[in-house]
């Protein structure tokens, strides 16, 4: 299934239906007076997420989502059928965005949340409603409302609790199809990633989701490369994994690049909680391994990892670190979400 995370859909809801002018003639009935029904309501545009989907290709081939009209009212005080809702079926952490791409109407982040994105129109009058004691055979009836039309774009944050960060050919792939149930693209050959990757980790009997992000570039976040356009599925993560290749002949060049892209970026990425590791390890003598973790240390500011995504050399010991950070996260976010809650009086 190809992959894609951003997609524009056009919706509009139902318009109402006009309400009846009719008046009731039956035989032997001297006073029949007026019967006219009201329109019936115009569906509503629902976005829902369910269980199943990891990606927005539904609606490549789909773009345009009508709900039906109202019926209009009848005689013999009849109302007119509603219109029917339609349905946008997303995955979990689906963003509902306006046409300006920046505005954003919902975020979607449990399973079965869902959101009425353009409300149908209200149904017109029969000549029924507008009877009185003064006006006892009125010949009006109002018109149904007006549906909602409207152009929003949908985009896809994937759910993960730790992200994977680095240069193109760094090993996060082969980190990735090392540690989980993924399996990447990988071969002996300079490539990148094209699109984002979900594995599931288990690490001493516990398990968590992490994210392997396609590899940034200098000047990512002036669009230069495949962008920075996939850094948003690394904004839901608990922490982050910046993995630099042991190979290179600038390690801290390579750190401070992608360190300076997340800064770029915005928002609270270049905030959370990262975990560096100098991969590929297994190429390097005793001494090279030495001289440039301490150099990344150096630059970093805290404790940098070894390891080999090929020989699975230190890959525990990094495992078990974006684990105690995935727990201090969660432990935080339920402080939080105890402390916003009103305390309990009788």
């Amino acid at each position: 299934m190809k992959f894609l995370d951003l997609a524009k859909v056009y919706i509009r809801s139902g318009s109402g239906g006009g309400g009846a002018v009719s008046f009731r003639r039956e035989k032997y009935i001297e006073y029949g007076g007026p019967d006219g029904g009201d329109g019936g309501r115009g569906g509503d545009v629902i976005v829902e997420t369910v269980e199943g989907l990891n990606t927005l290709i539904d609606f490549r081939y789909q773009q345009h989502f009508f709900a039906k009209n109202g019926q209009t009212g009848m005689g013999k005080q009849r109302t007119g059928k509603d219109g029917d809702d339609i349905l946008l079926r997303v995955p979990v952490g689906t963003e509902v965005l306006d046409e300006d791409q920046e505005t954003v109407l919902v975020d979607m982040t449990e399973l079965g949340e869902r959101f009425v994105l353009a409300k149908g129109g209200n149904g017109g009058f029969g000549n029924l409603h507008f009877k009185s004691s003064t006006n006892q055979a009125p010949r009006r009836a109002n018109p149904g409302q007006p549906g909602v039309e409207r152009t929003i774009w949908l985009r896809l944050k994937l759910i993960a609790d730790a992200g994977l960060l680095g240069l193109p050919n760094a090993g996060k792939s082969t980190f990735l199809a090392a540690t989980s149930n993924a399996r990447p693209k990988i071969a002996d050959y300079p490539f990148t990633t094209l699109h984002p990757n979900l594995g599931v980790v288990g690490i001493d009997n516990s398990e968590f989701v992490i994210a392997d992000i396609p590899g940034l570039i200098a000047g990512a976040s002036e669009g230069k490369g495949i962008g920075d356009r996939f850094l948003g599925h690394v904004e839901r993560c608990s922490v982050l994994l910046h993995l630099v290749d042991g190979a290179s002949e600038d390690v801290v060049a390579d750190y401070e690049t992608i360190i300076a892209e997340l800064e770029a970026y915005g928002g609270h990425l270049a905030e959370k909680p990262l975990v560096t590791a100098l991969n590929k390890v297994d190429a390097l003598n005793a001494e090279e391994r030495a001289e440039k973790r301490a150099l990344l240390e150096q630059a970093s500011g805290g404790k940098v990892f070894e390891m080999s995504g090929v020989a699975k050399e230190g890959v525990t010991e990094v495992l078990r670190a974006l684990r105690a950070e995935i727990k201090q996260d969660h432990a935080r976010q339920k402080a939080e979400e105890e402390g916003e809650a009103e305390p309990w009086t009788p």
